[in-house]
């Protein structure tokens, strides 16, 4: 039997719903509105120009708008203001510009701003390839700012109608969390033309399995208590009594202040409040795990797609092969990783990276395996060679540019 698991189906569609042949970035930005989103702040890049340009014609139809900024670092901010406005914001990138993100984006940790953001990922290193799908900010999507101390939420959709679903999810735990949260795509992600399902009513936002969180604000006087707890509203500046949002640690109240106990509490709860509740942001799929197999393929985004074909052909040759695909990459689904097996990595870049997180979340004796390749997907084919070599104990040898031994 097929085990397959995924917190809340979010994506689930019904054949009465309105239906498009459309890419993901389409996806985005249907869904932002939909969720309330008022605001976009941007600059343009390939490949994720079309949310902006979308947005760009749909926010003032309801009353919201859409500001260009001069580069990815103002857009950042733009955003942030317009949060502490008191206006559901996001904005969207590639990775060129996900990196000039950092500095605003840790304004926007340290403040407990609910912001979503969308980073569309390509080949690099810097510029690379514009029309190219890569994966190569596993990690900066973690560590998207300077100093420490927080946590992060980062969501990776695996179809344009995943895209959909998780945009609306990401503005439901940015509210809630009061946290910038990542939506990690890739190019064919946001690029790739799909069929895709569009609720119009509640009740089909109901079936759907979507769900939703109104911005509220703050009353004070203690804005930045040291407490893990969710829900609590954020800083909207003009209410509430005398809000404050600075980029130095807080007082509970707001203000400025250079003391450790201070810092302390306020890295608490940056941290604790995502990893004390875990349970509300974690997202999965997998394939006969319930069987304990020999080989578990791990991969998130697109190249999840091909893995989930090769590894159901490879099972129904009596391999024993299973899945995981993460679709909640922060904080690391570490729980999936309960069986001593061997792992496999496939990844849309020649580095390696969470294969890393594998490593360090596999338990001990278990071997870690790593399977990369960079602008295009890895075909059914080149998968089962893997699989074959690694289920006969024989090491993976590098072949070209293609494949890397780990």
């Amino acid at each position: 039997m097929t085990a397959e698991t995924q917190r809340d189906k979010p994506g689930k569609t019904d054949e009465t719903m309105k239906r498009y042949l459309e890419t993901g970035n389409f996806a985005v930005a249907q869904a932002a509105v939909m969720a309330g989103c008022r605001a976009f702040c941007g600059y343009p890049i390939t490949p994720a120009t079309e949310i902006a340009e979308a947005m760009s014609k749909l926010l003032p139809r309801v009353g919201g708008y859409y500001v260009q900024a001069e580069d990815e670092t103002a857009a950042m901010h733009l955003a942030i203001g317009a949060s502490l406005g008191g206006m559901k914001s996001m904005t969207a990138t590639s990775g060129p510009g996900f990196i000039l993100y950092a500095d605003p984006y840790g304004w926007a940790i340290g403040c407990e701003v609910p912001l979503v953001v969308l980073n569309a990922q390509r080949v690099g290193p810097v510029s690379g390839i514009t029309g190219a799908p890569g994966q190569g900010e596993f990690y900066l999507s973690r560590y998207v700012t300077q100093g420490g101390n927080f946590e992060t939420i980062v969501l990776a959709p695996g179809t344009a109608q995943e895209a959909f679903a998780l945009t609306i999810e990401a503005f439901y735990l940015s509210e809630r969390f009061r946290t910038p949260v990542t939506i990690l795509a890739d190019q064919l992600i946001t690029d790739g033309w799909e069929d895709l399902s569009i609720p119009e009513t509640e009740e089909e936002k109901r079936l759907m399995g979507l769900k939703f969180f109104e911005r509220r604000a703050h009353p004070g006087p203690k804005f930045y208590p040291p407490t893990d707890e969710i829900d609590v509203p954020p800083v909207v500046l003009g209410m509430g009594a005398g809000a404050l949002c600075s980029d130095w640690t807080p007082t509970e109240e707001g203000y400025d202040i250079e003391t450790v106990e201070a810092q302390h509490k306020h890295a608490y709860r940056l941290i604790y409040k995502i990893r004390n509740h875990k349970d509300i942001i974690m997202r999965s799929e997998t394939l006969f795990l319930d069987e304990e197999p020999d080989l578990v393929v791990v991969a998130y985004g697109t190249p999840s797609r091909v893995v989930k074909t090769a590894v159901k052909r490879a099972h129904e040759r009596g391999q024993s092969i299973g899945m995981i695909r993460p679709i909640s990459l922060w904080p690391f689904p570490e729980e999936l990783f309960k069986s001593r097996a061997t792992y496999l990595s496939v990844e849309l870049n020649y580095d390696g990276q969470m294969v890393r997180e594998i490593q360090r979340a596999a338990p001990c004796g278990s071997e870690v395996h790593f399977f990369g390749k960079c602008g295009e997907l890895p075909t059914v084919s080149e998968l089962q060679e893997v699989f074959d070599k690694l289920l006969k104990g024989e090491p993976l040898q590098r072949r070209g540019w293609e494949t890397e031994a780990w």
